[in-house]
């Protein structure tokens, strides 16, 4: 059953931080920025979240996914011309990592499983880094592609467009997991030869899973893309892409649905701090962080905090 209650809260808060850049001097204010980062992460993290928090298939390839998206719209733009903010640009830019992901995810997802599928994962962004460094003209070789700064005119569409995507993103894992998809995707969390025992397609809803991750990191690199107007291979297919909406999702509490909200407004806080007072060691911050969650916090802040609350009082899992 839906909380009207926590429905109007969101909306509420959603209202609250789209006036955020409107009130504030969005071109030199930081918390602008670090809001905008914020949002991109939150979207990423949700996209894990789908496959790794609720399907329990832990994949370390969502920066091949994310640079794929960015790439995309470089060369969309270039050829098609369709613009700065096109919004076909971007829908592309989603759907085909998508495409991808069930083409590869057919071969990984149906013969590997736990860590040999997330090793599987990682080595497809490292062949995507290696096949765009070498694609010479088409894709800008180790120099990457450029695409006309002169685009930029504020910060507010970045702003507006993270924000949606954060919306966006948290919707979609609200909706599917109150849906028989959610259901499924939880039973082969749970127990896989069970959930295949019960008649569920468990390949099926895997790669729809995987589709979906692969969707919204596809929209984050496109956005990223506009953001940057450089898409340099060593950058976008960067392992951070991956580990901090991992760090993110598993901090906040993975398989819930405001999990990876607390954990990507705390970390985006925590990491951009890092970059401005210790810049050169900011990746062992990063690092570090990533080691204590995972030993000390490995159900999250949210179930943590369920943990101290009766059963029957927990009217609505977060």
């Amino acid at each position: 059953m839906i909380n009207q209650r926590q429905i109007i809260s969101s909306l509420a808060l959603i209202v609250a931080l789209a006036c955020v850049p409107l009130v504030l001097d969005a071109e030199n204010n930081y918390f602008v920025y670090y809001l905008f980062m914020a949002f991109t992460y939150l979207a990423m993290a949700q996209g894990f979240n789908i496959i790794g928090g609720y399907t329990g298939q832990v994949t370390l390839g969502q920066h091949a996914f994310f640079g794929l998206g960015a790439y995309v719209t470089a060369i969309v733009w270039e050829i098609a011309d369709l613009g700065y903010f096109s919004p076909m640009a971007m829908i592309l830019s989603g759907l085909i990592p998508a495409i991808l992901a069930v083409l590869i995810g057919i071969p990984l997802l149906s013969k590997l499983r736990g860590d040999y599928f997330s090793l599987g994962t990682l080595g497809l962004g490292e062949i995507l880094r290696l096949i765009f460094i070498q694609g010479g003209a088409f894709t800008g070789g180790s120099m990457g592609k450029y695409l006309p700064s002169g685009s930029y005119s504020s910060m507010l569409p970045y702003y507006f467009v993270a924000l949606f995507l954060a919306v966006f993103a948290t919707a979609t894992v609200f909706f599917i997991m109150k849906s028989s998809f959610g259901l499924a995707l939880i039973a082969i969390r749970e127990d896989e030869v069970g959930a295949m025992a019960n008649g569920i397609g468990v390949l099926r809803y895997k790669l729809f899973a995987f589709a979906v991750y692969a969707f919204i990191s596809g929209l984050c690199g496109s956005l990223q893309a506009y953001y940057l107007f450089h898409i340099h291979p060593q950058n976008f297919f960067g392992l951070s892409w991956t580990l901090y909406p991992i760090l993110m999702c598993v901090l906040g509490g993975g398989g819930t649905i405001t999990g990876p909200v607390i954990g990507a407004f705390v970390l985006t806080g925590v990491f951009e701090l890092a970059k401005i007072w210790v810049p050169f060691i900011h990746p062992i911050i990063s690092g570090t962080l990533i080691i204590l969650a995972i030993l000390f916090l490995p159900e999250g802040l949210i179930k943590m905090r369920l943990k101290g609350i009766p059963l029957k009082q927990r009217t609505h899992k977060p």
